[in-house]
């Protein structure tokens, strides 16, 4: 798997508010972490969106490649620089009930358009169909560091400093996210 640059994990998976100069495009980035309950070793990737194609639905189209053992249980972790589209959200839904061998959980560094109704009814049917959507913390940013980043190059930031950054950042975006549910 080849893994995120140091650069791209904090420029995509930044939750700040606003972006500071200079600015760059903030684009949608899934990591996902499969991991059979039969103690194999975890499949880990990523996934970003490709012209008409979110990250989601080719997540959605990844797991469904890998003919999985329909007998054998998975938890699936994903990690997201935004949160669902309401579209992708039930693409999501269907995929899981369909896939109901599959333990799917979501973490979203920030919230995409969470101020509008049509949005928010899509992280609602998410948290209804046993798919939890939560905001990332310092534990998902710490494990999402650690598996999906490339650590051979030296960062030109203090790795912990940014983890406790994001962390920050998060807690206003976790309150958001419970208004809404």
């Amino acid at each position: 798997m080849a893994l995120l640059t140091a650069k791209t994990f904090s420029l995509q998976f930044n939750n700040k508010r606003h972006v500071n100069k200079p600015y760059y495009p903030r684009k949608a980035l899934l990591c996902y972490q499969l991991t059979p309950q039969n103690g194999s070793t975890p499949t880990r990737g990523h996934l970003k969106n490709k012209k008409k194609h979110h990250a989601e639905i080719r997540f959605i189209n990844k797991i469904k490649s890998m003919g999985l053992d329909k007998t054998q249980c998975y938890q699936v972790t994903c990690y997201l620089t935004w949160s669902p589209c309401p579209s992708c959200a039930r693409e999501l839904v269907d995929f899981i009930k369909t896939y109901d061998h599959l333990n799917l959980r979501i973490f979203a560094s920030r919230l995409y358009y969470h101020w509008r109704p049509h949005y928010q009814e899509g992280l609602l049917l998410l948290c209804g169909s046993q798919v939890p959507v939560e905001v990332m913390g310092l534990p998902e940013f710490a494990d999402c560091w650690e598996n999906f980043v490339d650590h051979e190059e030296p960062p030109s930031f203090n790795p912990s400093e940014k983890l406790e950054e994001l962390d920050k950042n998060s807690r206003a975006i976790k309150r958001r996210l419970e208004r809404i549910k």
